[in-house]
């Protein structure tokens, strides 16, 4: 399909671009022409090979005042403390500013927020929404995420004067539609509960201008590619897009093609980036000895996320943590959205220093000064593995990822290290080695029970029947947990 690709209602910020009147062609039949030609290695099972630009990149700059940005936005970035661009900014930011089409692959941790908040917003300044109609959408595929982007967005867009509301499930939809009906630029969004407000009538999308697939491949994991392509469907066919992913995957591949117009390409693989700032070790223990092996490494000084198969099991090792001593919170997706709001801050803050977790943590959380993550149970595949270990070594911090592994899950984790591009280190270890501590911090707790206090103004009120009852009409009206992302 061929469009001719509009800047919006202020062209003279962007620089102009060429259209070609073919679509990009297949990846198999050219190269990637970003830069200086070299080999690629090959990408992890399930992937497929990177399109190629038919126009021109643009160079890489070196800082961002090299870049056309308003100087409202320039001035936040030094008051934000953002000194140089990461790689995958460096890269797209001249492009997508000049108003291309950007596909953009990296790990977590690696600057794909501002990536593409930076030239969304320079492309609104001076721009005014109507009530309902946004101009730029960001889709996520998780709350946390949609929170995360919202929060680093915020004080960028604020010295726009460009306001941003952010549309989750498991929270109000009618605040929600109140935001949209006073008016946002920016709404950043997870799939379901958007469509809901779409269909109330409180949301269109077709003045958008710039569409934002954030984590796209996890949305298509959870099984929102149809919601998304209905979705893209319904924004300005000459808009902008841009997708940002830690991997790409063959449902994503459709998205590119079906989606994306010429698209400047950068791509930073991301086992290859995890290598240079991670260790990965796999630690073998047998059976009863794995309980254990978990306690001790979770009493370590220093925050740690730990990452388990389910829910129940996330909470059976909070609760025992807490009872030997180990400031511990679980978080999955039984937890309500205000529960998982709060435990998060807890564990920002410090009053928790380990989060036991389900895959709902996998992405789209920030959390700085995390040098561990433990995979108590192995993930399902690779890109679990990378997204798991993507919540630590962030910005070029280093960090190290653990792995307890059983007798009878060697062969299968040995065959996900080599679809993630991974060669970790492999110990065995038992409870109170010096190998065990060597590796992890690891320590035997105080044994002393703690408890993780509900902040006052959390707790739930004491109420009579006529509250009660209130509650349990709620409880019949709520959404199923299926829904638990949207």
């Amino acid at each position: 399909m061929n469009r001719t690709r509009r800047t919006g209602n202020n062209p003279s910020r962007f620089r102009s671009r060429g259209t070609s009147p073919q679509r990009p062609r297949p990846a198999a039949a050219a190269k990637n022409d970003q830069g200086p030609r070299r080999s690629r290695p090959a990408a992890p099972r399930g992937e497929f090979a990177l399109p190629a630009t038919l126009t021109e990149a643009l160079p890489a700059v070196e800082a961002f005042a090299d870049l056309d940005l308003p100087e409202r936005l320039q001035a936040a970035l030094r008051a934000e403390g953002v000194t140089a661009p990461f790689p995958i900014q460096a890269a797209t930011l001249p492009n997508s500013l000049a108003g291309r089409d950007v596909l953009g692959r990296g790990r977590t941790g690696s600057g794909k927020t501002l990536a593409f908040g930076l030239p969304l917003l320079a492309r609104l300044d001076g721009q005014r929404a109507e009530p309902r109609q946004p101009l730029a959408l960001v889709l996520v595929p998780t709350r946390e995420l949609a929170q995360q982007v919202t929060d680093a967005l915020t004080p960028y867009a604020r010295a726009l004067r460009l306001r941003a509301a952010t549309v989750v499930g498991g929270m109000s939809i009618g605040r929600q539609a109140s935001a949209l009906r006073a008016g946002a630029e920016v709404v950043v969004a997870t799939p379901g509960r958007l469509k809901d407000l779409i269909d109330r009538g409180d949301c269109s999308l077709h003045r958008v201008a710039v569409t934002v697939l954030d984590e796209a491949d996890q949305m298509t994991d959870m099984g929102f590619l149809p919601q998304v392509t209905a979705l893209l469907d319904q924004v300005r066919p000459d808009g902008q897009r841009m997708l940002f992913s830690a991997t790409l995957d063959r449902n994503i591949d459709l998205l590119v093609r079906r989606y994306l117009h010429d698209p400047v390409v950068h791509s930073v693989d991301p086992s290859a980036g995890a290598v240079t700032t991670m260790e990965h070790h796999l630690l073998h223990v047998h059976d009863d000895d794995k309980h254990a092996t978990a306690t001790e490494i979770a009493a370590r000084d220093g925050r740690v996320i730990m990452f388990l198969d389910t829910k129940h099991a996330a909470e059976r090792l909070a609760k025992h943590l807490l009872s030997v001593g180990v400031r511990a919170s679980a978080l999955h997706g039984g937890k309500s959205q205000p529960q998982r709001t709060r435990t998060l801050g807890q564990f920002k803050d410090g009053h928790v220093t380990v989060l036991v977790a389900t895959n709902v943590a996998a992405r789209g959380i920030h959390v700085d000064g995390i040098d561990l993550v433990v995979n108590v149970d192995p993930p399902a595949d690779h890109k679990d593995y990378l997204h798991r270990g993507g919540r630590t070594a962030r910005a070029g911090e280093s960090g190290t990822v653990v792995t307890l592994v059983l007798p009878h899950q060697r062969r299968a984790v040995n065959r996900l290290m080599t679809d993630a591009g991974i060669t970790p280190q492999t110990t065995k270890v038992r409870p109170g080695e010096a190998e065990l501590s060597r590796i992890t911090g690891a320590r035997t707790p105080s044994g002393v029970p703690v408890t993780v206090t509900v902040p006052v103004a959390e707790r739930p009120k004491a109420t009579g029947s006529a509250g009660r009852g209130r509650g349990r009409r709620s409880a019949r009206g709520r959404r199923p947990s299926a829904h638990t992302n949207r």
